[in-house]
């Protein structure tokens, strides 16, 4: 019930709570207009508030980490204790779930970008996932399972340099595959088997 209101609050895309048009504009009754006049500080209830909003708004978007969420809370100017709070109560009824977070991000990237081990827990641990969570959602992702993603990198890229000089041609696919975060093991024989792979293919 919770995220059918949050997904009919979107949709009818509320008046933001600390919008002040109703406020006096000296301009429009033809008197000066104070270029030092300050911003009325939100109420707690208003600061809560906006900050489901833009929570909501957020995750909308798309999924997100509770640190990446509590950042943009705190670009937004919402005092600490509110920002937890709501944090707290989102992380509560399942809208905010790093581990299902974590797990999305493994499969994106190791299944679709061909990311490395290495290169998908440093990524994690730059969104603010805690390292405890990091090592239960990469645990799954052995040394065979980098090769055989290597390998299969290496064998759609070789035909790409086919052409060049072997040195020129393992130099580009050791960078390719090195960018990803595979180590040199990996990376030289995934080379190796994509070149047998291609040359196999010639022969037959």
């Amino acid at each position: 019930m919770f995220l059918e209101r949050s997904q009919t609050y979107l949709r009818l895309r509320p008046k933001p709570v600390d919008s002040d048009s109703d406020s006096f504009d000296e301009d429009s009754a033809g008197g000066p207009r104070s270029a030092s006049r300050e911003k009325k500080p939100l109420t707690p209830e208003k600061a809560e508030q906006r900050a489901r909003n833009v929570l909501l708004h957020q995750l909308a978007r798309g999924a997100k980490s509770k640190h990446q969420l509590r950042k943009i809370l705190e670009q937004r100017e919402i005092p600490s204790e509110i920002a937890e709070r709501v944090l707290e109560r989102f992380d509560e009824v399942g809208l905010i779930d790093d581990e299902a977070f974590a797990e999305t991000i493994v499969n994106s990237r190791l299944n679709f970008k061909g990311l490395a081990k290495s290169s998908i827990k440093r990524e994690l641990a730059e969104k603010g996932v805690e390292s405890f969570i990091v090592e239960a959602a990469t645990a799954e992702i052995t040394s065979e399972t980098e090769f055989e993603v290597a390998k299969n990198l290496a064998a759609k890229r070789y035909r790409q340099v086919a052409h060049l000089e072997k040195a020129a041609r393992d130099r580009r696919l050791a960078g390719y595959l090195g960018r990803k975060g595979y180590s040199s093991n990996i990376v030289f024989a995934a080379i190796r088997h994509a070149q047998n792979v291609y040359e196999q293919n010639l022969d037959s």
